[in-house]
């Protein structure tokens, strides 16, 4: 049975391969709704972004509606990462403007819709930018829930951050939205820094994707061979939001341990750390299964493979 899934993002390098490998998973993975949050850049640009990589993956994903979501986190103003992603968010990717339309309805109403019409445990939400969405809808719409199977979820870190050195950048962005998605008490996969900067694609796999000679490859190709500002921790391109996907499709790939994680909401430097018990030293009962590591270069020889099948 295919896992009925939404994905929650703000479209980003990274988002854009991880929406492209769910679009090339449709064997395992019912994507219902994309939906996108401010983040990588504003709202306006990650809902085209969206609908650009929906537009790449060709008909079958045209079926998938986008919900434009959360202009802001609930408190702080927005902070962006053009920085890092170039000024549309998809530097590298050359792909022309959107040919399709977004879906009428806020993010948060499908996103609450989509959980209302799921049986108990029947689906599984994956947001790959700031949580903002998400809050929203368990504070509007608790009822959900007990609908929610797992969250699985990239952000956070066990060590340093990339946004500060306390803080993984979509925590940091909103970590009010991330204390009340932590503190919701439904099943949590985190998915941080320290194991996404592992995932790091070989030189002569990121050649493979780009030798496919199809659209998609080009357009990953591109994405991960741009010039890239230094400072960032790797000299190569981790793909963080992808491992969100290959966690669902391959979890045999990844390990970790159930931690009590708490987040850091406050204005100072430590704003958006992510406070992980790994050794249970508070005695708090666990609220989060921590990703810790990956098996990269089979990561990328399955991703590759199924990234394949793309047009």
């Amino acid at each position: 049975m295919r896992e009925a899934i939404l994905i929650d993002t703000d479209p980003g390098q990274d988002d854009a391969v991880a929406l492209l490998l769910a679009f090339a998973s449709r064997d395992r993975l019912d994507l219902r709704a994309i939906t996108t949050v401010a983040g990588n850049v504003p709202v306006a640009q990650t809902t085209a972004n969206a609908l650009r990589i929906r537009d790449l993956a060709g008909a079958a994903a045209a079926a998938v509606p986008v919900h434009a979501g959360a202009e802001g986190p609930l408190l702080f103003p927005l902070e962006t990462a053009e920085f890092v992603c170039g000024p549309d968010g998809l530097a590298g990717a050359d792909l022309p403007p959107p040919a399709s339309t977004v879906t009428a309805g806020h993010a948060v109403e499908a996103i609450i819709a989509l959980c209302r019409a799921a049986p108990d445990d029947g689906i599984t939400l994956c947001p790959l930018g700031p949580l903002t969405n998400l809050a929203l809808a368990i504070r509007l719409a608790p009822d959900i829930l007990p609908r929610i199977r797992r969250i699985v979820l990239m952000g956070g870190a066990l060590g340093l951050g990339n946004m500060t050195p306390a803080a993984e950048f979509n925590v940091h962005v909103d970590p009010h939205a991330a204390a009340i998605v932590f503190g919701c008490g439904a099943p949590i996969v985190m998915i941080g820094l320290g194991v996404t900067l592992q995932a790091i694609a070989s030189h002569e796999q990121v050649a493979r994707i780009g030798a496919l000679g199809t659209a998609t490859g080009r357009a990953i190709h591109g994405m991960l061979t741009r010039p890239r500002p230094g400072g960032l921790g790797t000299a190569g391109h981790p793909m963080h939001d992808p491992c969100v996907i290959a966690f669902l499709l391959w979890p045999e790939l990844f390990a970790g341990r159930d931690c009590f994680v708490e987040i850091e909401t406050g204005a100072g430097s430590l704003r958006g750390r992510t406070t992980i018990d790994w050794n249970g030293r508070l005695k708090r009962e666990p609220n989060a299964h921590v990703v810790a590591t990956v098996e990269a270069t089979e990561l990328f020889e399955r991703m590759i493979e199924r990234l394949a099948t793309l047009p």
